[in-house]
């Protein structure tokens, strides 16, 4: 008897001291260090740094030093946290992960050096600018056990998580249709930086214009909402509406995703007359409609009028991609077949390389399944 409750003593010891430890890691902040400059969402990073306690910057790189003393004098940065060479810095610093701010071309360089030497990578959306790409990404992370997380807006929406959520939960029947509308008036129009126009417009380091720019967000939200499944086929057309500004991209797209069972319509754009990214999810039950961030509007089988709510907020690991990050290096969240998973943008690309290609041929492209 005496040794029975030993052990029950000593099994809840031990509980106690786990908890305790996983409730300090929580806790600790993950060492990051931005990569890049040029894409304007580190804006917003820099912005928040200060209040976000998931977080503690140790470095960042920037190779154009007229552009790395800009934002340190903006954002009152030391000195010392800047580099021009991303391997030295690795090697001086080793983050637990590097935020990525780069061209979308270059996510590919900077998550395979990072990956090598064991860190974690966070990229701004999309995952590459092709599927070889991706699919090289993927390899790095498994071979090297790794994080690699890739960053959206959309993701940290309490809409689309109800919306997702009801669609999981079966409130909505069987999925038929999914229709997604991202984009704004067109990067030039709302007056993105110097450094990060001529790029966001380049076929090459972008990987597209709008189609990529703002495409990536409804073949995110659809596959996961598709379980991880890709489409059978992919249908897109693109047009350039204003050639002055975009004469080498395109600025509106309309992407057709087949299912065995349902169809799911992308319509990214930079020709809005106000910025929108909303998501309607018709199902044989009923339907959901996000509005922005939080607002929701709902109808199902028997009711007579929608209705609409605001959605639960998100749990605090998921609030925001610093917060995501510190869950998943912390061991709270296994990401896998969530908006921000490798899997779930590995299939982003497939459907984004295809649209591309549909695009430029006029023709549907059949997906294939990927290799492994």
């Amino acid at each position: 008897m005496r040794t029975r409750r030993f052990s029950q003593l000593a099994i809840l010891l031990l509980s106690l001291v786990a908890s305790t430890s996983h409730a300090r890691a929580a806790e600790t902040p993950v060492r990051v260090a931005i990569v890049g400059l040029v894409h304007g969402h580190v804006k917003g990073f820099l912005g928040a740094l200060p209040r976000d306690t998931n977080a503690r910057l140790v470095a960042i790189v920037e190779p154009d030093t007229a552009l790395a003393k800009k934002y340190q004098d903006q954002y009152h940065l030391d000195s010392s946290l800047f580099y021009t060479d991303l391997e030295r810095m690795l090697d001086a610093q080793h983050p637990d992960a590097v935020l990525v701010y780069t061209t979308i071309k270059d996510h590919r360089r900077v998550i395979e050096a990072a990956a090598h030497r064991g860190i974690a990578s966070m990229v701004e959306k999309p995952l590459s600018t092709t599927l070889d790409d991706a699919l090289a990404i993927r390899a790095a992370a498994v071979a090297n056990h790794v994080p690699v997380l890739v960053n959206y807006e959309t993701t940290w929406y309490s809409s689309n998580n109800e919306a997702e959520q009801e669609a999981a939960q079966g409130r909505l029947g069987e999925i038929r249709k999914v229709v997604v509308h991202d984009g704004h008036e067109g990067p030039a129009e709302i007056g993105v930086g110097p450094e990060w126009l001529p790029w966001l417009t380049d076929p090459v380091r972008n990987g597209a214009g709008a189609l990529f720019d703002f495409g990536c967000y409804g073949a995110d939200l659809v596959t996961v909402m598709m379980h991880g499944e890709a489409p059978i086929s992919v249908t897109a057309v693109t047009q350039t509406d204003k050639p002055n500004l975009y004469p080498h991209v395109e600025d509106d797209a309309t992407v057709i995703l087949r299912y065995p069972k349902a169809q799911a319509v992308l319509m990214p754009s930079w020709d809005w007359s106000f910025s929108r990214k909303d998501m309607e999810v018709y199902g044989v039950g009923g339907y959901a409609i996000t509005v922005g961030p939080d607002h929701m509007r709902t109808r199902y089988r028997g009711q007579q009028a929608e209705s609409e709510s605001i959605a639960p907020p998100l749990p605090a690991n998921r609030k925001g991609s610093l917060a995501y990050l510190a869950a998943v290096l912390h061991g709270e969240i296994k990401p896998e077949g969530d908006l921000s998973a490798l899997d779930t943008n590995v299939v982003v690309m497939q459907i984004l390389d295809a649209a591309r290609q549909s695009a430029a041929t006029g023709r549907t492209v059949a997906l294939k399944p990927l290799p492994h």
